[in-house]
């Protein structure tokens, strides 16, 4: 959760390939716009020019000789620029922050799949993020064969799929568990949904589930704006 001397909400979203995250996370920014919010939707890996140029090493799919501590300290350094130059700053203005993917994503892929201690992922992400939780995640949940399916079928053939998309089966199915189990240690953040329902069907879950934590936090629209 956020620090008291913060007026923003931080909104994340989370899944293995395929599960629609990016999606939804999209049509809650525009639908959060049109009710007068000011947002900043961003991704991780990414977001500030440091991070989408680490962005573009991890998910390289040449360098499959990648060792796994490699793998979670660019993550991690990636993580720290992002949130110091664009998360904590929007906000500390009143900004609703929507990022695709955040912390839990390390836990779930270098953590649950790349076996990793959850320990030291604790450790090095509490440095990178100096202690920052989302408000609310939200979990698009689905069997791995369909997300997989669903990156073959909407990947673009001049770039083909990425590195981490390039693993095998076994590594997702674990990546899944990850994320479940993380959503049943923390049931007041975490929100699992049905990512094989329809698109429309999850876009008003999630925005029941947002609806009730902007009037639970007494959040006011229009003057949260940056002028």
């Amino acid at each position: 959760m956020l620090p008291k001397t913060m007026n923003g909400i931080f909104i994340t979203f989370e899944g293995i390939e395929g599960c629609g995250k990016t999606t939804q996370a999209k049509l809650l920014a525009e639908e959060l716009r049109i009710q007068d919010c000011k947002v900043l939707f961003t991704r991780e890996p990414g977001g500030p020019r440091i991070s989408e140029k680490i962005r573009d090493i991890l998910l390289n799919k040449e360098f499959t000789e990648m060792h796994r501590l490699t793998e979670v300290f660019l993550y991690m350094a990636s993580r720290s620029q992002h949130t110091i130059e664009w998360i904590l700053p929007a906000l500390k203005k009143g900004i609703i922050v929507i990022c695709d993917r955040y912390y839990d994503s390390t836990y779930a892929y270098q953590g649950a799949a790349r076996e990793i201690s959850y320990k030291d992922i604790d450790f090095i992400n509490k440095i990178a993020t100096g202690g920052l939780k989302p408000d609310i995640t939200f979990v698009l949940d689905l069997p791995v064969e369909i997300g997989l399916a669903r990156v073959q079928n909407t990947v673009d053939p001049s770039k083909g799929i990425d590195r981490l998309e390039r693993e095998n089966i076994k590594f997702h199915q674990k990546v899944r568990e990850g994320y479940l189990e993380l959503a049943k240690a923390e049931k007041d953040r975490i929100i699992v949904l049905d990512g094989q329902e329809k698109v429309e069907i999850i876009h008003r879950k999630i925005m029941i589930h947002i609806s009730n934590l902007l009037n639970k936090l007494k959040f006011k629209r229009g003057k949260n704006h940056e002028k």
